[in-house]
């Protein structure tokens, strides 16, 4: 019988490195699901990797909403190992699903217990950010428009053609972003869409094609003024220097409150391992990476930001916030709405 050797795929932060490997190695290889947008450190990654004698593949598969649909319709067998990337708006989706084992970290009691949000330990909190609007600075200034204060700012004419959102039916984004409109305006929020949608607005199916690509201050030639992104998101504009503002900014009085969660996928080839990544994105060194490496904040207590924060990063005095349960209660029904009242 001919021997085959075969190929094991390493994803490092974006780059694809294939390296030959042996059955031996295939079964120290951990594999992490995850949204398009998670990053680490190779340091970091290296120094995990070697502590454990494993090797980590990382399969981003879209935005966090894509990433969990995917998981979902694999279950019994799953993609991976672990998962990272289910929020607070996929969070009771994601556990009556069915797809994540219970596990307790070793850390868990570092976390405050205000963003310990499911009670079956099946998904342990990694981080907290905040979904909202963003604005560029220099592409409003350029029409004479100030930047936005409020949702309501939005359906004004002087913001029309100006905004890029992503759709809640795909993106946890686009979700959080919906989600603050009916914490807002209660049964009034399709009546406020209904607005928005004669004042212009870009529809994208997920965070990075929104912000990177559309949205002018996502450095890759973009023309929207305005994109649905996180309150932590000006900081990456802020290149060298420190400048009373960063280039891009966020209105603070239009965010809602997102937590991310990982979990071991039930049916996972080495569970142990991925409990083992679980515990490590709780550890100390993974957490002081995370607002550097994916702009949000470190849930375990006593880990720092970066003190430019401060200026570019604030977090939201009085995020909107609306709980699992009612989340899960009628998240299809209002994705079927905003479809309906946006998109046809």
């Amino acid at each position: 019988m001919r021997r085959t050797v075969a190929l094991c795929v390493v994803l490092l932060l974006g780059c694809t490195a294939l390296v030959a490997c042996d059955s031996s190695t295939d079964s120290r290889t951990v594999t992490l699901v995850t949204h398009d947008s998670f990053a680490v450190s190779k340091a970091e990654l290296r120094a995990f990797e070697q502590a454990h004698n494993v090797r980590v593949k990382i399969l981003k598969s879209g935005d966090a909403g894509s990433t969990l649909n995917q998981v979902i319709l694999t279950k019994g067998k799953p993609l991976g190992d672990a998962m990272f990337g289910v929020d607070n708006t996929f969070l009771a989706r994601a556990v009556n699903s069915d797809v994540f084992e219970p596990y307790v970290p070793h850390d868990l009691g570092t976390v405050p217990a205000r963003f310990r949000l499911d009670p079956t330990n099946e998904l342990t909190p990694i981080d907290y950010a905040d979904v909202c609007l963003n604005y560029d600075r220099a592409s409003l200034a350029a029409k004479g428009v100030s930047p936005p204060t409020s949702l309501d700012d939005l359906v004004q004419p002087e913001y029309k053609g100006m905004l890029v959102i992503e759709n809640p039916a795909s993106s946890s984004p686009g979700l959080a972003f919906v989600l603050a409109t009916i914490a807002k305006y209660g049964d009034g929020w399709r009546d406020y869409w209904t607005k928005l949608r004669a004042n212009g607005l870009k529809v994208d199916d997920g965070w990075e094609q929104a912000y990177y690509t559309d949205f002018a201050g996502g450095g890759q030639g973009g023309t929207f003024p305005l994109v649905v992104s996180y309150a932590s998101s000006p900081p990456a504009g802020v290149t060298k220097g420190t400048p009373a503002v960063a280039p891009t900014g966020a209105a603070l009085d239009t965010c809602f409150r997102q937590v991310e969660f990982a979990g071991v996928l039930r049916g996972a080839k080495h569970p142990g391992l991925a409990r083992e990544l679980v515990d490590w994105m709780l550890s100390e060194p993974f957490q002081a990476g995370v607002a550097d490496q994916m702009y949000v904040y470190p849930l375990r207590d006593g880990v720092k930001v970066p003190p430019s924060w401060a200026l570019y990063a604030p977090v939201p005095g009085h995020p909107f916030i609306l709980t699992p349960t009612q989340i899960a209660r009628s998240r299809n029904t209002w994705i079927n709405e905003w479809t309906d009242t946006v998109l046809r």
